[in-house]
């Protein structure tokens, strides 16, 4: 699945503006309509919405210090602000391409390089977990040209948005602002593409399952 129509993701968007959607999806969200103007408009309609439907709802007269206690539990919930000096000191190579990633992918990024670095998965294929603060995973891929990520399946769904250059597969071929989709159905090796680096957004509410000789060693330890 390339690249489904904004009007498959309604829901999605509805609750990314109400503040009700899964952090690592609102962060891929906010990527995407970075990316696509289609999108943000599809949250701009979302967010034209919702508006619309608070200015109709029968007003309720607040009981007294009301407004305080809500700020009060703002700011108990608002995430620490990140440090991201360490990421900036520990980014190496990378450094320059994640500063010219899209916001809030950007900071999540930096933050993730400081805490624990990029992770080897194979012959130029690197990943970094990023805390979003959901069940869910979220990892950016660096893809260097003509890279192949190892061949895998899904114990769940994965959601891949393409935020720099681009990779191909099974499905076809990919480019930023894109997002291919996966169910535990698919078996698919992305491949980078060779005229460029390639940085992906994955969100996974399930494991990878590689096949071949890495599957072995994945089944050998037990993951």
């Amino acid at each position: 699945m390339l690249q489904p129509d904004n009007s498959d993701y309604s829901e999605i968007y509805s609750a990314y503006v109400a503040g009700t959607l899964d952090p690592a999806f609102s962060l891929m969200v906010a990527t995407q309509a970075a990316l696509r103007p289609s999108v943000e408009r599809a949250v701009a309609r979302a967010e034209s919405i919702a508006g619309a439907l608070l200015e109709n709802e029968t007003p309720t007269e607040l009981s007294d210090g009301a407004l305080d206690r809500a700020m009060a539990l703002i700011d108990s919930i608002e995430p620490e602000k990140k440090d991201v000096t360490a990421g900036v000191m520990q980014a190496g190579n990378a450094l320059n391409e994640i500063f010219e990633l899209p916001e809030p992918l950007r900071s999540s990024a930096l933050e993730a390089c400081g805490r624990d670095g990029w992770r080897a998965l194979s012959s130029g294929v690197k990943r970094l977990n990023l805390d979003t603060g959901s069940e869910s995973t979220a990892e950016l891929y660096r893809i260097e040209p003509r890279q192949m990520v190892p061949r895998h399946s899904h114990s769940g769904e994965e959601y891949t948005l393409v935020v720099a250059g681009g990779f191909s597969d099974e499905a076809g071929h990919h480019i930023a602002g894109d997002l291919c989709v996966k169910d535990a159905a698919d078996t698919h090796q992305p491949i980078g593409d060779d005229d460029g680096i390639c940085y992906a957004l994955a969100i996974r509410n399930g494991g990878l399952k590689f096949t071949g000789a890495l599957g072995l060693i994945q089944r050998l330890i037990g993951q």
